[in-house]
């Protein structure tokens, strides 16, 4: 139990700036907040950016990086005798191969830019527009009154962009329901899906989008405190944000806005788990009902959408409702679909919600290679065969085909890949993210990598001989949404490509 004044959200940042968990550092950050020792050990070792002190230099073993030779690339770095850790994606999953130097500074090895859609004033965010400073939409939100904008935001079909697709306006509806005044807006800006980095060109080239829709959500729920969680890595990301903030000091001056840095865990993205971290705790997500509008942040109501889904939000404001709907193709609104892996210009492009693989690579100008496979929205959605280039990229399309949108990163293999392989770099990343909470996601994950590996030495495929039955019981067991769809890799590799799983 803590003591009444206790500052365990404080705790993070100063494991952060005392160099990471050490018997000294969490001696004196416990004497300095009054958080008990053994409670400081337990928070700061479940975070991978100051769980170990020491410099070294981490290469990301997400899908993209592993595409473009990560492996060599981490042999390369330990044969100059240099410390070398593999670590989750970074997301820079356009510019692979990433690296974290030993000074915490994201290196790329490529020659390539990021691509993005061409200036189109019609898109809702339009990444390479005119920066926009007058904030007219929040003006124009204060004079519509919230239940106006609430209706737009619900005419809109506006739906979570971070991969659960949960109606925006729901969630707006409930926060301002509830009995408590005390309440909390929430940017989700920790970007952590192998395969996703959408959001970070949101941050870097129309970070203002997002500063808009969060006070536009702010005012229309009665609150003036505004949270952006950010993950560790995105330095320059960070910068920019306190950089729009500053810029636009005198529009937002009526809000408190307090930019909060990530310390290295992806399943952070989920929102509980979120929460947790805020609260200086390790990043477990939390047991459902009561949900976060609420009781989110401190136990209170809190609105949290992430940084796609809030800077569609000044456009809807502006053109209404309809014309964001109208956006889209099969359903509502453009979308910021990421590619990356085996296409000529890997990037982030704005296009109707809907859209085909087929005409998402045409505009990052084709594939490199013989297209074998795509993973359609992050690690978390498995793997599709190219035969299904003309499905849908949307919400329902994708759940009936046994995958998920998700965050909309999508990776391209061609047939230079061993699906075999591909699957065994997904089960490493959620075995290695697993919070560790719940049995079924815990040990699962462990189990079916080892498994995996297993087949790949021996080339037996009696190697998966438990994987279905330990797959229904991570989906129907555990808590959260990493462990429900932790086997999907592998379950959708054998389905789609059982040649790759034969005997050897």
């Amino acid at each position: 139990m803590l003591k009444p004044d206790a500052q365990r959200e404080k705790i993070l940042d100063l494991l952060e700036h005392a160099g990471g968990v050490t018997e000294e550092s969490v001696r004196q950050i416990s004497q300095d907040t009054g958080v008990p020792e053994a409670d400081i050990w337990g928070t700061g070792k479940f975070y991978s950016l100051i769980d170990t002190p020491g410099k070294r230099i981490r290469v990301c073993d997400g899908l993209s990086c592993q595409l473009a030779g990560a492996d060599e690339l981490a042999a390369s770095i330990t044969d100059a005798g240099k410390a070398c850790e593999r670590v989750s994606c970074l997301g820079q999953c356009d510019l692979a191969i990433a690296t974290l130097t030993e000074d915490m500074q994201l290196k790329t090895y490529t020659k390539k830019e990021t691509s993005i859609s061409p200036d189109d004033p019609e898109l809702a965010i339009n990444l390479a527009g005119p920066v926009d400073l007058s904030y007219s939409a929040l003006k124009r939100s204060i004079s519509m009154g919230a239940e106006k904008v609430i209706k737009a935001i619900e005419l809109s079909g506006l739906q979570g962009r971070g991969g659960a697709g949960f109606p925006a306006h729901i969630k707006w509806t409930s926060v301002r329901s509830q009995s408590e005044t005390q309440r909390y807006v929430i940017c989700n800006a920790d970007e952590a899906e192998p395969g996703t980095f959408k959001d970070r060109e949101t941050i870097l080239r129309q970070p203002h989008k997002m500063l808009e829709g969060l006070a536009i959500a702010a005012a229309m729920i009665e609150t003036n405190e505004i949270y952006i969680y950010i993950r560790g890595e995105y330095g320059n990301e960070y910068a920019s944000i306190n950089r729009a903030i500053e810029e636009a000091r005198d529009p937002l001056s009526q809000f408190n806005f307090t930019v909060v840095r990530g310390h290295g865990a992806y399943i952070c993205g989920e929102e509980t788990a979120l929460l947790e971290s805020l609260e200086g705790k390790r990043g477990m997500p939390r047991l459902k009902p009561p949900f976060p509008t609420e009781a989110g942040f401190r136990g209170k109501p809190s609105l949290i959408h992430n940084v796609e889904t809030i800077a569609c939000v000044p456009s809807i404001i502006h053109r209404g409702g309809q014309h964001f709907r109208d956006l889209g193709r099969t359903e509502a609104g453009s979308k910021l679909y990421c590619i990356s892996g085996h296409v000529q210009s890997p990037g982030v492009y704005e296009l109707p919600l809907g859209v085909t693989l087929e005409e998402l690579v045409d505009a990052a100008g084709g594939y490199t290679g013989t297209p074998l496979a795509f993973s359609p929205g992050g690690a978390s959605s498995g793997f599709l065969p190219i035969s299904m280039r003309n499905l849908p990229l949307d919400y329902k399309n994708l759940a009936e085909a046994g995958s998920m949108m998700g965050s909309s990163g999508v990776v391209v293999l061609n047939d230079t890949v061993d699906m075999a392989v591909a699957a065994g770099w997904q089960l490493e990343f959620f075995e290695r993210e697993s919070c560790g909470q719940c049995a079924p996601c815990r040990i699962g994950s462990r189990y079916l990598r080892r498994q995996n590996d297993a087949y790949l030495k021996l080339g037996d495929p009696i190697a998966f001989e438990h994987a279905d039955d330990v797959a229904w019981e991570m989906e129907e067991g555990s808590i959260c949404g990493l462990g429900m769809v932790a086997a999907k890799p592998l379950e959708s590799a054998r389905k789609h490509f059982p040649d790759h799983f034969k005997t050897k």
